[in-house]
């Protein structure tokens, strides 16, 4: 038995929604980069280190996709940029674990005040159970995202 035309036809309009949804979020990103004089990837990879904390740059290699020597790379532009810092790894002395500046963080709240506000008032419409169904969407497209970047960093 197959999909529904119904059906069918919703999948396609929430993938097309999805993808504006997408282009949308990169470009506020990219703002928000150009602002601190990065690339919204340098950018994206320091939210990796705000979200989970210090990360050796292996670590944060396999979390971001990119290549080791790009990531030292993006240590070294972010660390002049103020945002992350080296510190020694508090269990193995060869390592280094790169923090992310909670100060520098506070200091751009303000560009996100909006996008939040809006947001949050865009989402008391909907119930309980709707606002669920949307976190399990959200979370899954994003590890979906994830294994699809994986796919092509690692060239398979």
């Amino acid at each position: 038995m197959g999909v529904s035309s119904t059906k069918a036809k919703l999948i396609q309009d929430l993938l097309d929604a999805s993808r504006v949804m997408s282009t949308e979020t990169v470009m506020f990103h990219a703002a928000i980069a150009a602002l601190a004089g990065l690339s919204p990837s340098d950018m994206k990879t320091a939210d990796y280190l705000a979200r989970l904390g210090p990360l050796t740059p292996k670590e944060l290699a396999r979390h971001s996709g990119l290549a080791p020597a790009s990531v030292t790379a993006l240590i070294d532009r972010l660390e002049r940029k103020g945002m992350v810092h080296r510190k020694p790894h508090p269990d193995d002395r060869r390592k280094v674990l790169v923090e992310f500046d909670a100060e520098r963080a506070t200091a751009s709240a303000p560009l996100w005040d909006y996008l939040i506000s809006a947001t949050v008032e865009h989402c008391q419409k909907y119930t309980e159970d709707q606002l669920r169904a949307i976190i399990d969407f959200v979370t899954v497209g994003a590890e979906i995202n994830h294994r699809a970047t994986a796919k092509i960093t690692s060239g398979g």
